[in-house]
């Protein structure tokens, strides 16, 4: 009974003492307490420009309730193409988006809309590849055998069968954007 008491009352705390494990194979992952709170403040300071050039913030309108949901996340360039990997499997932010047919917004201070297509699982251990070096990572950096670790459970050079053992837990998405309207 101490024992779980005392593992309920930590796990509010985990993403800030200790690292989150996302390598299960459940089909939902959720974030953090302290990561679901600072959301709206990182996706306030990538819309002004202030994260990594990687860092884009997706709007799209909750499933349930039609508001818009602001999720800062990762953009993923590989094959002239864009993309979005969800870390943790079958998220939020990925059922919005399937409930809204892909129809989405995306950007940094200047968003647009856009159409996401979630991609076969055969052809995303590339991405998820180009996800683990974005950004000119090193193989044997820190950040990288720590990402790759925590999030997808492999190494940091994983190998084709690795990431495609993997690849069904992670969805992604390629980002189609929509042609800006000229002024008529």
């Amino acid at each position: 009974m101490c024992a779980d008491y005392e593992r309920r009352d930590t796990r509010h705390l985990a993403g800030v003492i200790g690292p989150v494990d996302y390598t299960g194979s459940t089909g939902y992952r959720p974030p953090p307490w302290l990561y679901r709170r600072l959301q709206p403040i990182a996706a306030a300071l990538t819309s002004v420009g202030m994260s990594t050039e990687y860092a884009v913030v997706l709007e799209v309108p909750g499933r349930r309730s039609g508001i818009i949901r602001r999720t800062n996340l990762v953009r993923i360039e590989y094959g002239g193409r864009h993309y979005l990997v969800s870390l943790a499997g079958e998220s939020e932010w990925v059922r919005n988006t399937r409930a809204a047919a892909g129809h989405v917004v995306v950007g940094r201070r200047e968003r647009r809309s856009a159409t996401l297509t979630e991609i076969p699982a055969t052809e995303r251990p590339q991405v998820i590849r180009a996800y683990l070096t974005r950004a000119g990572r090193k193989a044997r950096s820190w950040s990288k055998a720590s990402e790759a670790r925590r999030y997808f459970g492999v190494s940091t050079e994983p190998s084709a069968e690795d990431l495609a053992r993997i690849s069904r837990r992670y969805p992604v998405f390629r980002i189609d954007y929509q042609a800006p309207r000229s002024g008529t």
